[in-house]
């Protein structure tokens, strides 16, 4: 444990002192992009690794946190750093309408069922031009024209997310919603509210991932329905930072979000430049490739499965 501790102490150092030590705009903007996505993998984690509730419509959260810090600016004339805290609240109040009626649902159903809820999001934004602009989509002016308070918002966020999900998970609410994830019809025999705990875990979920997306409007400027309500880019790549980096685990995402930003960004690099053009369009392969892996070699993640690549690399070396 006490290792545990002088790790995570030392991370979190490394962490503070990043964007004072490595001054490049460019790797910078990569961290900051990882740690959105730290804070979007953890909270899909919390509702299907945890809780068992399988969700392929985060996007919803995401965009509609994003689209309230934009409309704060637009409509309303106020700053979108005040949307950030109601970009997590409203989305809070669509998932207390997409759990009471998408919790009567299971399994594949339910996940279905978030899939054409985030779909049903994107149409609105696309056609709500009077409110949303459609596809023209929003465009602010940033506050800031150095990435470092950006960089210390998103690392705030993403500390913060872990830690409330960590200790949710050491709470009474965390045996409660790994009791639902095992077995549901187990759970309600012994007296727990299934119906209440996973709308509480899906509430703490869409809150951190509509906090993300109201960041992302305002480190990014500029949002449209295709890219914040996207299936691709954002609900199926949370799903992705998950499994690679270890579904029901505490560090799992965070390690997941910085392999895939990773490998996403070694595809857009000068690297590929000269290669074909489908070559530098080949990261969804990747994606599909590494997912296969993990899944047939390292079925808990890297995180999950830590001790057992460290065990394979040691038989590895002693092999030498």
């Amino acid at each position: 444990m006490k290792l545990k501790h002088l790790m995570l102490t030392a991370l979190g150092i490394l962490s503070v002192l990043f964007p004072l030590a490595i001054r490049s705009d460019y790797y910078q903007h990569l961290v900051i992009i990882a740690l959105m996505w730290v804070i979007i993998g953890s909270s899909w984690n919390l509702l299907a690794g945890y809780t068992g509730q399988v969700s392929f419509g985060h996007a919803m959260f995401f965009g509609t946190g994003a689209y309230t810090a934009g409309i704060f600016v637009t409509k309303l004339g106020i700053s979108a750093w005040w949307g950030m805290m109601f970009g997590g609240i409203t989305a809070m109040i669509v998932a207390l309408v997409v759990g009471w009626i998408c919790f009567r649902l299971r399994g594949p159903y339910f996940a279905l069922a978030t899939l054409a809820g985030g779909e049903i999001f994107r149409l609105i934004a696309i056609n709500g031009e009077s409110l949303t602009d459609g596809m023209v989509g929003i465009l602010i002016i940033q506050s800031f024209r150095s990435k470092l308070p950006y960089y210390y918002i998103a690392l705030a966020l993403a500390c913060s997310c872990i830690f409330v999900i960590y200790v949710i998970m050491k709470s009474k609410w965390g045996y409660y919603f790994l009791s639902i994830r095992e077995d549901q019809d187990a759970a309600e025999s012994l007296g727990i509210n299934t119906a209440l705990y996973k709308n509480v875990s899906l509430l703490v979920s869409a809150f951190f991932t509509g906090m993300a997306g109201a960041f992302y409007m305002n480190y990014m400027a500029f949002i449209d329905p295709d890219v914040v309500f996207s299936l691709h880019f954002i609900s199926i790549m949370a799903i992705l930072v998950g499994i690679v980096g270890g579904v029901a685990t505490i560090m799992g995402p965070a390690v997941g979000a910085f392999i895939m930003v990773g490998v996403q960004e070694l595809f857009r690099s000068s690297f590929f430049d000269l290669a074909p053009k489908w070559v530098s369009k080949g990261h969804a392969l990747v994606f599909g490739l590494l997912v296969i892996f993990v899944i047939m070699f390292l079925a808990n993640g890297i995180v999950g499965d830590w001790d057992k690549i460290k065990r394979s690399v040691f038989r590895m070396k002693t092999t030498v």
